[in-house]
């Protein structure tokens, strides 16, 4: 008895699905573009937080020392480093590797450096810090005691990039959850439009089934089956979509980025958003329809 009526619901709902596939196409397109913003926002959003992870990993301080230094100064300012527990690891750059290392990254370049004659790089440290001391107080008070310090020229750290990267992230997901929450409303109440208008074309069969003894709720899941897939048909969709945007937009952007290309690594939702935006598919397919019965089908 409960297989007959299983078939005859999920039959209900494909022929429901198939006679008014115009409108339901329709809802299925409002579904689709609204989780495709949202998901679009979520997805830049990864993407920031990932790249703010990855610079917060190899965040580096480079103590740029003054020309021509002598040995016992420098040795001082490598103490200095050694001694500080916010310090990971360090290395001594000479001209001539900073030189090298430059003519590696950016070959292009190699015939202006060249034509200068003089290595234009100073010698200098670069230094790791502990991921948990990148905005701390500390860091940025030894970065000002290294600078009041002989022989020390100038410092590079670039802690502004990730603290830019991470507010981004934030951003990009309120506004996902703004938008995409305005757009998830209006999908509710197509969904709600489309079911009550797919009673309406019924009317007389369902008059005929509350005849032959029908409950309410026989006679509701069809429309609740119905307005639960194009939720969940709607998610899948826009899901697609935003992969196929993940895999070939690169394409197009990284001859544009040029050398900030291998910074950005394009990532997918995770299986947990994944699993979200489906499940906020079906809910808001399955309480659109429920609204709409609980309003225009009175039995």
């Amino acid at each position: 008895m409960i297989i007959q009526k299983l078939k005859y619901f999920l039959k209900e709902t494909l022929r429901n699905l198939w006679q008014y596939r115009i409108r339901n196409f329709f809802s299925i397109t409002i579904i689709c573009l609204s989780f495709l913003i949202f998901g679009v926002f979520l997805s830049l959003s990864n993407n920031l937080h990932y790249t703010a992870q990855q610079l917060s990993k190899s965040m580096m301080i480079i103590f740029f020392l003054e020309k021509n230094l002598p040995e016992d100064q420098r040795s001082l300012v490598e103490e200095k480093l050694k001694g500080s527990s916010l310090i990971e690891t360090f290395q001594f750059i000479s001209p001539e590797q900073a030189l090298e290392e430059f003519q590696n990254n950016f070959p292009e370049l190699r015939r202006i450096i060249e034509n200068l004659r003089v290595n234009p790089f100073p010698s200098s440290f670069e230094a790791t810090i502990t991921e948990e001391n990148i905005s701390s107080s500390e860091t940025l008070t030894f970065i000002q005691e290294m600078k009041e310090m002989k022989g020390v020229e100038d410092i590079q750290f670039n802690r502004d990039w990730v603290e830019k990267m991470q507010s981004l992230s934030r951003l990009a997901q309120a506004v996902g959850f703004f938008l995409g929450g305005i757009l998830v409303l209006a999908s509710f109440f197509i969904i709600s439009s489309v079911i009550k208008l797919n009673v309406f074309a019924r009317k007389e069969e369902i008059v005929i089934l509350r005849f032959v003894g029908a409950t309410n709720t026989f006679i509701r899941i069809p429309f609740l089956m119905e307005g639960t897939i194009l939720g969940i048909l709607g998610g899948l969709v826009s899901l697609l979509l935003i992969f196929f945007l993940i895999k070939f937009f690169p394409l197009y952007l990284g001859a544009s980025l040029g050398v900030f290309n291998e910074l950005i690594n394009f990532r997918y939702l995770s299986l947990s958003q994944i699993i979200m935006l489906i499940a906020i598919g079906a809910f808001i397919g399955f309480s659109g329809s429920l609204s709409s019965l609980a309003r225009f089908l009175k039995v």
